[in-house]
């Protein structure tokens, strides 16, 4: 940065006749000599969202081979406090991905099989009569941890489903009339197959809605399956799995959510997130639209991502980043898009090519 000078003298006019002529010693005396130039340093800011993502990377990838976008999704979900569905074929490391990610954290972790005789009471606890008091008391279910896995949520009936709707929204359980609060963080992250059809219940759009991503799980490359291979070719028990670290506690956790809410976001990336949710409501081949909820979505996981990436503002590949996630499993394609074979990605991947990128 130059400073101008602030001398009160006015320098004096030179000659037009010889304009390259040099200065006499009297006119370079009363001119301001040139200010020094000095450097700004730029200041580094301290990001604890990316630097928990190399650190958990690096643990987790002791044991998984690759699956970098799922690892950093599901961050993403749970430094801004969503929940997440991944879905995958068997085999693809989807339970052994959260168990990993589980074990990085220093808080809770309970695991909860869905199954088709699985009750309300199995997952969100039952009230106890207790006979020496001779009075009920509240009996917690495997819910009341920070991270509950549920394996193959599309396991159970409608009613069991129907149970996770307050607790994935409110963070809490109502049993006879009074609220129990869960602590933080609470992250709910449910799997499932895509093939399987005998044997279990389509979630209902209310309940998919409340899952900020569904992240889907594909098969692993030749080369990421040469790794697997060779990882585990001496290890049979998968011995590997402990030795992987705690990087994180609830401290650090809420310290990386709050440097997320500061992250920067324009307005016209905020213009840009809603003409995206708008069009999928107004599009022909789409039945069912995005909710406001998509939309906040769509913004908080934004500013995840660009966190990540160690930034602290967001840009438009952020969003287009967070669009697919956000709203794979909360677009209901038309039946005429169904027949002619079109999916919620197929018409969602149109309708970010059609609007303008704010630049």
């Amino acid at each position: 940065m130059i400073e101008e000078s602030t001398g009160s003298e006015e320098p004096k006019k030179q000659e037009t006749e010889d304009v390259s002529a040099a200065p006499t010693p009297e006119t370079a005396s009363t001119e301001a000599a040139p200010a020094p130039i000095v450097e700004v340093k730029k200041e580094v800011i301290y990001n604890p969202v990316s630097e928990s993502l190399t650190g958990i990377k690096v643990e987790v990838q002791k044991v998984i081979v690759g699956m970098d976008s799922a690892i950093e999704e599901t961050l993403a979900a749970l430094f801004t406090n969503g929940h997440v569905l991944l879905e995958g074929f068997p085999g693809v490391a989807k339970t052994l991905l959260v168990k990993l990610i589980a074990r990085t954290l220093n808080v809770g972790f309970k695991r909860i099989q869905f199954t088709p005789d699985l009750m309300p009471s199995d997952v969100l606890g039952t009230m106890v009569f207790d006979q020496k008091s001779g009075n009920f008391s509240f009996h917690k279910g495997p819910i009341f941890s920070n991270i509950v896995l549920i394996d193959e949520i599309n396991r159970s009936p409608a009613k069991t489903q129907a149970a996770l709707f307050e607790v994935m929204e409110e963070r809490q359980v109502t049993m006879e009339g009074v609220s129990h609060k869960l602590s933080y963080p609470f992250l709910v992250i449910g799997t499932q197959n895509p093939i399987d059809q005998e044997g279990t219940y389509r979630l209902p759009e209310a309940q998919l809605d409340r899952f900020v991503f569904k992240i889907k799980v594909p098969y692993p490359t030749e080369e990421e399956e040469m790794g697997i291979l060779n990882r585990f070719k001496n290890d049979f028990d998968q011995k590997i799995f402990e030795t992987v670290n705690v990087v994180l506690d609830d401290k650090k956790l809420k310290e990386c959510e709050r440097f997320i809410e500061d992250v920067h976001i324009e307005p016209q990336i905020l213009e840009y997130i809603i003409k995206v949710v708008h069009a999928t409501r107004n599009h022909t081949s789409i039945y069912l639209g995005a909710s406001p909820r998509a939309s906040l979505a769509i913004m908080r996981t934004a500013k995840a991502f660009a966190a990540l990436n160690g930034r602290n503002y967001v840009k438009p590949d952020d969003v287009q980043r967070a669009c697919v996630p956000v709203l794979n499993h909360r677009l209901i394609p038309s039946a005429s898009a169904e027949m002619e074979g079109f999916t919620s990605v197929d018409l969602l991947d149109g309708i970010l090519e059609e609007i303008e990128v704010p630049r």
